[in-house]
């Protein structure tokens, strides 16, 4: 069984910076890819971002191309989601995503078969 726990959420002004961590546990567990993923109130779950484990490639939705940065701790089998420049538009729950196999589809909410509770994230203007 693989544990997912988000952390870091809360809330800020425009243009501030926020940082998101995202740890997942499990015995002899070893993830794939780990993402985040973004749900606003009245809208679909939405992409946010995506690491593979192996190399470090990362994906990112364009609404956040620039100002967020996704990162790993291989150690800690850990993921950070570094918020900048943040618009109200941020606001949302976010949740991150794990996927233990290989997969083809970094955005699709569909290949993740492991998900935190989400943690609130606020931006105000």
């Amino acid at each position: 069984q693989v544990q997912v726990a988000e952390s870091g959420g809360g809330s800020v002004q425009a243009g501030g910076s926020l940082r998101l961590s995202c740890a997942a546990s499990g015995r002899t567990f070893s993830p794939y890819r780990m993402a985040w993923f973004r749900q606003a109130p009245g809208k679909e779950r939405e992409f946010v971002a995506a690491i593979r484990w192996s190399g470090g490639s990362t994906t990112y939705a364009d609404s956040v191309k620039g100002r967020f940065i996704i990162s790993k701790d291989d150690a800690k089998k850990m993921v950070y989601l570094q918020m900048n420049s943040r618009k109200p538009e941020d606001t949302a729950v976010y949740s991150c995503a794990v996927r233990s196999n290989a997969g083809w589809r970094p955005s699709s909410p569909y290949e993740y078969g492991y998900w935190g509770q989400g943690t609130q994230v606020t931006v105000s203007s």
